[in-house]
């Protein structure tokens, strides 16, 4: 490890892997000449004063500087950690490299998590939470590993498939095509195949050809409508898009001290950001849950809104149906009618609002994607089921 006689090393190094598990110091000459001057001004000069006061200053000023100080200062902690859990997990096929750069990358996570009125020393706590950390990160990898290209597309949302095509560089006529097929995909799919996140079978070769014939009569609502497609250019499309996903959401960790190409020392290039985004399987459950909200809040306030547009009568058998738990029978008896009739109004009054539902959502759909949407009668089903769920549990006072 780093030598322990200067405490500029300890706050101006970085480990660089040389093979798979050996490791040597490289200086950052900035943070060297950054570390020096402090030294030279400030006292006390020790390891735990000057970890605190770079976290104070990274803190209340967002310093990069600061930061960076802070990084190479917890290079070794991570070191350890990484080398304790490749002995623990291994069976798990991670080389020391491997671990070391899952936990450097998260060390933003780490500073974060650091609480200096509970206890000063930052190394302490980070020898703790590396090891808790690169337990996270196996747990989530192995989800994402067991998660298939085809339950990927069926669980990320448009938001995250959207930038993760942006990302890999594809123009918005492109992500267009990309977007129509994987909504035509997601529609067929989910009506064919019910079940969990992770293990979902590969769609049929009958399957596929739905597929593309559903993309091929809804390509023309592009902007720019392309050429037909046939089931195994649809099919790498989708695979191609989850393959990007993937790599959106889970980017692969670059080394952040490996000198560029013709140099010595990583003091020679600006350093990289070192956070990456959050893991795949908690990014497309957060969005998900979020969406799903918004999704049920957007439903409610229309369904309160067309319910106020009925006529009087047409609310007061609402009422007395769904809120007073009344039969037909009695309603009818109650309003001086004939059960028939009262049979035919609730049916007519249902009719009207999920024809109001459907129109809301497709409205919201087009505006959202930029074209027609079509309804299938599965879903119109479904939006039926939770309709009349809706009517029976819904606050009447209001």
């Amino acid at each position: 490890m780093r030598p322990r006689s200067k405490i500029t090393e300890i706050f101006s190094t970085f480990a660089y892997f040389y093979n798979d598990s050996d490791a040597k110091w490289i200086t950052d000459t900035k943070l060297r000449r950054s570390i020096e001057n402090c030294l030279a001004k400030s006292s006390p000069q020790s390891e735990q004063f000057l970890s605190l006061l770079w976290y104070k200053i990274w803190r209340e000023n967002t310093d990069d500087l600061a930061f960076m100080h802070l990084s190479a200062y917890l290079q070794e902690p991570c070191y350890w950690a990484a080398k304790s859990t490749m002995a623990k997990f291994s069976s798990i096929q991670y080389k020391l490299s491997d671990y070391f750069q899952m936990g450097i990358a998260e060390v933003k996570k780490i500073c974060n998590g650091f609480k200096p009125e509970r206890s000063p020393n930052l190394k302490a706590y980070a020898s703790m939470a590396f090891p808790a950390l690169f337990k996270d990160i196996l747990r989530k990898r192995q989800d994402t590993d067991i998660c298939t290209n085809y339950a990927l597309l069926r669980k990320v949302t448009k938001k995250r498939f959207v930038e993760a095509l942006e990302n890999a560089g594809l123009t918005q006529e492109e992500i267009a095509r990309y977007k129509l097929a994987w909504r035509c995909f997601r529609t067929l799919y989910i009506q064919e195949y019910a079940g969990g996140v992770a293990r979902l079978p590969e769609p049929s070769p009958q399957l596929w050809s739905e597929i593309t014939n559903l993309y091929n009569r809804e390509r023309y609502q592009l902007v720019s409508a392309g050429k037909e497609l046939d089931p195994t250019t649809v099919e790498q499309w989708l695979n191609k898009a989850a393959v990007r996903i993937r790599a959106y959401l889970y980017p692969k960790i670059d080394s952040l001290d490996v000198p560029m190409p013709g140099s010595d020392s990583p003091g020679d290039r600006d350093l990289p950001e070192l956070t990456s985004e959050s893991l795949m399987i908690q990014l497309i459950t957060q969005d998900n849950i979020q969406e799903r909200q918004n999704q049920r809040e957007g439903i409610y306030n229309f369904l309160l809104d067309t319910l106020n547009k009925l006529t009087p009568e047409m609310q007061e058998i609402l009422f007395l149906y769904y809120k007073q738990d009344l039969t037909q029978q009695e309603i009818a008896r109650k309003l001086d009618k004939k059960q028939v009739w009262i049979s035919r109004r609730l049916n007519k009054i249902r009719e009207i609002l999920l024809k109001e539902l459907t129109r809301w959502e497709q409205e919201s759909e087009q505006s959202q994607q930029g074209m027609n949407v079509s309804v299938y009668p599965n879903q119109l089903k479904d939006r039926s089921v939770a309709l009349e769920e809706w009517l029976r549990v819904r606050n009447w006072s209001n």
